[in-house]
């Protein structure tokens, strides 16, 4: 019964742990925690396990989150959050970029923020999940708002629209068509690449779209490149290969160019992708 009640609600706790943490890795550790806990846990007042793990999940991510803030000023460049595969987890209006704007946000501040938005949940019951009043949670999500200055008039592409970019992207940049390839991008185009600290790097981002067409142009300007589609929770991407090394490719594209590049080339990041389409 235990482990029924935990399984029953694992998908929506992975999701919550994952929209929260941005990494694989590290929401499965939260839901191994959670469960321990759920087993130690005296449930005979228990009405709802579903609302009482949906507490636990939140306050171990934002422990973990609190934790990750102090290590990312070690880390070596840009972190990005880890791609995952839809087959492992299914999520609905999630994107690449989202998860990496939310590293903005203070851990209160993106926990409140994913419980209203993606889980719909009354102020009164985020209160009671992170021990706060209903006033400083709506603080919180005004501020979190605020920090994300999302563009709530973007238009949104198509999934087959995304596919196409990417794999016209790519075809650009290798045959070293500048022209063509800087016609995909906003003048404003920004790319962040994290390499973990072990593959080569740029270490800033890149900004501007000469610059972002000349850097992809250099890196996919090469004959020994392949690319195979992915299906991730976060949208399609590519798996990318140039000389034995590999990263994914992740576009925010904005009225059809191209608004964001994101490049995970972390080999712990890749490993945990393989790991998820293996299972």
């Amino acid at each position: 019964m235990i482990l029924q009640e935990f399984e029953s609600a694992r998908g929506m706790l992975a999701g919550l742990a994952y929209r929260l943490l941005g990494s694989w890795h590290d929401a499965e550790d939260v839901l191994q925690d959670a469960y321990v806990r759920w087993s130690a846990a005296d449930r005979t007042d228990v009405a709802e396990p579903r609302r009482y793990l949906t507490r636990v999940v939140t306050r171990l991510s934002v422990d973990v989150l609190r934790t990750r803030q102090a290590r990312r000023e070690s880390y070596a460049g840009e972190w990005l959050p880890e791609p995952v595969s839809a087959d492992a987890l299914e999520l609905e209006d999630l994107s690449m970029a989202l998860l990496h704007l939310m590293e903005r946000l203070t851990p209160p501040q993106r926990a409140v923020y994913v419980l209203r938005t993606a889980f719909t949940l009354p102020y009164d019951d985020i209160a009671e999940i992170l021990d706060r009043t209903p006033e400083h949670c709506r603080q919180l999500h005004r501020r979190a708002v605020q920090g994300l200055d999302l563009d709530r008039a973007r238009f949104e592409p198509t999934i087959e629209e995304q596919q196409r970019l990417l794999l016209d992207f790519v075809a650009a940049a290798r045959d070293g068509d500048l022209v063509r390839l800087e016609a995909m991008l906003k003048d404003s185009v920004t790319s962040w690449t994290d390499g973990g600290g072990v593959r080569r790097a740029a270490r800033k981002p890149v900004v501007g779209r000469a610059k972002v067409a000349q850097f992809f142009t250099h890196i996919y300007g090469r004959p020994a490149l392949s690319v195979v589609p992915l299906d991730l929770v976060t949208g399609p991407a590519l798996d990318v290969q140039i000389d034995g090394r590999r990263h994914v490719l992740v576009l925010d594209v904005d009225a059809g160019q191209i608004a964001g590049i994101r490049v995970v080339a972390s080999p712990a990041k890749l490993s945990a992708l393989d790991d998820q389409r293996r299972s």
